[in-house]
């Protein structure tokens, strides 16, 4: 009896195991069909976009600088400050009209977000400095809009107001701070949103540390290109874009 007993045990051990594998090859099956065929943006369908959430990054004008394409416009300025010795890209600042956005790259969790995490951070070291920092919801969702002491040209004490925003990716994050007309009137930030939200991150397939700078580099030039174009002088040989920005380097 004892026997007996314990193969039927055994038997209905081994049903429940099958069982137990047929639900979850079903929900192996159910989570296939819900994932799209094509990567779309989660949380970004207006971006800013991830390189392979875009068909051609080259579309709308944009500017190769490594870690990420910027979209060009008429009117639009790009300022790279780049090592004198190395060339490394260090900050990337857009100008169009009476403001600027400073936008920068960073690596991040393949699990979560880190804007939260930095904002805090942020928040922290510009009330440390005597400044002011609140936490708003903007075009791009929670921003900051902060106000640090500074000392103007003449030696008299000044404010210097400037918005940071935010937006988490597939494995990067990227950062940018709106300073001029769009931080004193957040009504004026149309054009440089517009911006941000058209630029293509390229975070890579090397392994970063979450928060590591992505990589940019200076935009080629006709030479580079392998192109035979006369060069111009000054700022115009980082011009090779017909309809693109106008970049000055800043050494």
């Amino acid at each position: 009896m004892f026997r007996k007993k314990r193969q039927q045990d055994d038997d209905d051990g081994a049903v429940d195991a099958v069982e137990a594998d047929d639900l979850a090859a079903e929900d192996a099956d159910d989570d296939d069909a819900a994932e799209p065929e094509s990567p779309r943006p989660a949380g970004r369908p207006d971006g800013p976009f991830d390189l392979a959430e875009v068909d051609d990054p080259t579309t709308g004008g944009r500017v190769d600088l490594g870690g990420m394409w910027l979209p060009g416009r008429p009117g639009l300025e790009v300022r790279i400050e780049a090592d004198q010795e190395t060339a490394e890209v260090v900050a990337v600042t857009l100008v169009l009209g009476d403001g600027a956005l400073q936008v920068q790259p960073f690596a991040a969790p393949r699990s979560e977000g880190i804007w939260a995490e930095v904002r805090t951070e942020i928040r922290a070291g510009i009330t440390k400095q005597g400044g002011t920092a609140d936490e708003v919801e903007g075009p791009l969702g929670t921003e900051l809009r902060t106000r640090v002491p500074v000392r103007a040209a003449d030696g008299t004490q000044a404010v210097q107001p400037a918005r940071f925003v935010g937006v988490d990716g597939p494995r990067w994050f990227l950062r940018g701070v709106l300073t001029g007309e769009a931080a004193t009137r957040p009504e004026s930030d149309a054009d440089l949103v517009d911006l941000f939200r058209d630029i293509v991150v390229v975070r890579g397939d090397e392994a970063m540390a979450p928060r590591d700078p992505i990589p940019l580099h200076l935009p080629a030039t006709p030479a580079d290109a392998g192109e035979d174009e006369p060069e111009a002088d000054g700022g115009d040989e980082l011009k090779p874009f017909e309809r693109g920005p106008e970049i000055t380097e800043i050494r």
